[in-house]
């Protein structure tokens, strides 16, 4: 069986997603449904959340964690 290949780089659209923030802090929610919208990700919201988090850190991004745990 073949690995789950996703349509675009969810990595690098993390990234342009912090850099275009200006310094304004980061809504988790908002993120995830951007990421959705752009991408077609098919992945968790848990991960994606993992990784805007793990990005986010390093780039020094305020992030508001606004989603509803489910």
């Amino acid at each position: 069986m073949l690995p789950h290949v996703e349509p675009t780089d969810l990595a690098a659209s993390v990234d342009e997603l912090l850099n275009n923030l200006g310094g304004a802090p980061l809504s988790m929610k908002a993120a995830i449904a951007s990421l959705r919208a752009t991408t077609g990700t098919e992945r968790s919201d848990a991960d994606l959340e993992g990784l805007i988090t793990k990005k986010g850190t390093v780039s020094a991004v305020t992030i508001l964690f606004d989603r509803e745990s489910s």
